[in-house]
């Protein structure tokens, strides 16, 4: 274990916790029965351990994360990483993989069937299961007005988008005339 895990431990990583507390490994016969899985004797790679793709649902479930997100997630967060079993710049799930995954235990009629088993060895450990959310702060850039100055002198007087561009709808639809606008890196004016 490396330096910066012993550290995460430390300091009591909740992910610890929930891998002592649960016996996942007892999920693996009904996840094998569910998934079957071919022998692997036509070659291709090999379809993730069914135990650490289990592992990823619950962290997906428990933190109200999508597939793709969960793919980033899992590849950026090393106490994700250490929880799931993989080592760090080894392969990941995908999105596609993650997906694929939870239905084909759906289909199987298994996936309700483990997380109301894991559900129950969360209880009978004295755990409640609770579902948290990671914020996705994805910065998206503003599209720019490029309003003209007899626009602007409309926007600020108060007129609607359709006011102003009375015979372009379409153009009156993709302006927000309630947006104000900020000038950036601004020295502050000497007071006199």
């Amino acid at each position: 274990m490396s330096e910066h895990l012993k550290r995460l431990s430390a300091h009591g990583d909740p992910l610890e916790e929930l891998d002592r507390i649960n016996d996942f490994e007892a999920f693996r016969p009904t996840l094998a029965a569910a998934l079957a899985y071919a022998d692997g004797a036509k070659g291709g790679r090999p379809p993730y351990d069914p135990v650490a793709m289990l592992k990823v649902l619950v962290l997906a479930a428990q933190n109200n994360v999508a597939d793709a997100r969960m793919e980033y997630l899992i590849r950026d967060r090393l106490s994700w990483l250490h929880f799931l079993g993989f080592d760090l710049g080894a392969a990941t799930p995908d999105a596609n993989t993650i997906r694929l995954f939870r239905e084909k235990l759906t289909e199987a009629g298994a996936l309700d069937a483990v997380f109301t088993d894991f559900d129950r060895q969360l209880k009978e450990r004295g755990y409640l299961a609770m579902g948290g959310q990671i914020v996705d702060a994805t910065l998206v850039a503003a599209p720019k007005q490029r309003n003209t100055a007899p626009e602007k002198d409309a926007i600020k007087a108060g007129k609607t988008a359709s006011e102003i561009w009375p015979d372009e709808p379409a153009r009156a639809a993709q302006k927000d005339t309630d947006a104000r606008w900020t000038l950036k890196f601004v020295k502050a004016k000497p007071l006199i």
